[in-house]
C-alpha cells in the first residue's frame, strides 16, 4: 500500500542523511545501504547512547535525552532514517527540532511498540518483559535472541541473521544499562497522538511478515499522518535493509529524489 502525497511546507534543501539503528545495534549495519545511496547524498550514521562509539550517561535516561544526543550528532540540517528504535528517536527529533529534519525515512518503526486496548498491531508487553528480565544474567543471549526475533518470518531468515551477526560479531557490546533503558524506551515511548504535528515529508517502510512491527502499523500511520508514505515489502521482516536491500534501496531512493530542494522552514524547534 502507498500514499504519494507529501506535504510540501517542508521540503528539504540538503543532502545529508542521518542514519541511526535499532535496539542492541552500532551504526555498523549501515555499511551496505550506504553503498546503495544515490550519488551526492552523504551518510551520517549514527550510534546511539551507549551503543557502539557513543557515550552514556546517567542523565540519559529517556526518549527526548536519547534525542537530544542525536541531535548534537547530527548536521544543521538532514533526512533522518531511522531503522525501529531508531525511527522513533527520528520521530522524536522531527518533534524536537523541526526545523532540523527537513524529511522522514522510518524503516519498520512504530510511534508505539507495545500492544494496547486501541493499538494491536504491536509486541505484547510480555515480549519486552522478557528480554528484561534475560538482560541481568545474559547480556549476549538476549541480544542473539532479539537478533533472531528480528528476521523470524523473513522469506531468507537464516541468511538475513548471518548478515546480521557477521556485522556485529567484531564490535564492542553495548552498554547494558544503555540496552536496559533502551528497552524502557520502547515500552514506554508513545508518540501517536504526536504524529500530525510532524510536517516533514515521510516514508514508513513496512515487511509483511515483521512480528514486532506488524505491518498493520501502516493502515494506522495513514490515518494519523495522512500526508506521508507508506510501502510494505513483501517477504521482508522486521530488518528489509539486510533481508531485501535492492527492494528497499529502490523505494527509499525513489522518496529522496521526490523531495524537492527548497528552502528551508525558519520555525523554532519545538520543546517537548
Amino acid at each position: 500500500m502507498t500514499r504519494d502525497t507529501l506535504s510540501d511546507s517542508t521540503a528539504p534543501a540538503t543532502r545529508d542523511l542521518v542514519m541511526l539503528h535499532g535496539w542492541g545495534m552500532q551504526s555498523a549495519v549501515w555499511k551496505a545501504c550506504q553503498r546503495d545511496l544515490a550519488p551526492g547524498w552523504i551518510p551520517h550514521p549514527i550510534d546511539l547512547p551507549g551503543h557502539g562509539a557513543a557515550a552514556f550517561s546517567n542523565e540519559q535516561p529517556d526518549l527526548w535525552s536519547w534525542t537530544d544526543a542525536c541531535l548534537a550528532a547530527a548536521p544543521k540540517r538532514a533526512v533522518w532514517l531511522g531503522w525501529s528504535l531508531g525511527g522513533l528517536i527520528a520521530l522524536a527529533a522531527a518533534l524536537r527540532a523541526p526545523s532540523r529534519v527537513a524529511g522522514l525515512v522510518l524503516l519498520t518503526a512504530t510511534p508505539r511498540f507495545v500492544q494496547a486496548t486501541d493499538w494491536t498491531p504491536a509486541m505484547p508487553e510480555a515480549t519486552l518483559d522478557q528480554f528484561h528480565g534475560g538482560l541481568a544474567d545474559d547480556p549476549s543471549g538476549t541480544l542473539s535472541r532479539f537478533l533472531a526475533l528480528q528476521v523470524r518470518g523473513s522469506a531468507s531468515a537464516r541468511e538475513t541473521l548471518r548478515a546480521l551477526r557477521q556485522e556485529l560479531s567484531d564490535l564492542p557490546a553495548p552498554n547494558p544499562e544503555a540496552l536496559s533503558i533502551g528497552l524502557d524506551i520502547l515500552a514506554d515511548g508513545d508518540l501517536r497522538g504526536r504524529l500530525p504535528d510532524i510536517k516533514c515529508p515521510a516514508l514508513w517502510l513496512f515487511g509483511n511478515r515483521d512480528t514486532l512491527t506488524p505491518p498493520g502499523v501502516a493502515e494506522r500511520v495513514e490515518m494519523l499522518m495522512p500526508g506521508a508514505r507508506t510501502q510494505v515489502i513483501q517477504g521482508a521482516a522486521h530488518a528489509p535493509q539486510l533481508s531485501h536491500p535492492a527492494e528497499t534501496a529502490t523505494v527509499i531512493a525513489d522518496f529522496l529524489a521526490s523531495l524537492e530542494t527548497t528552502p528551508a522552514p525558519t520555525e523554532a524547534s519545538t520543546h517537548v
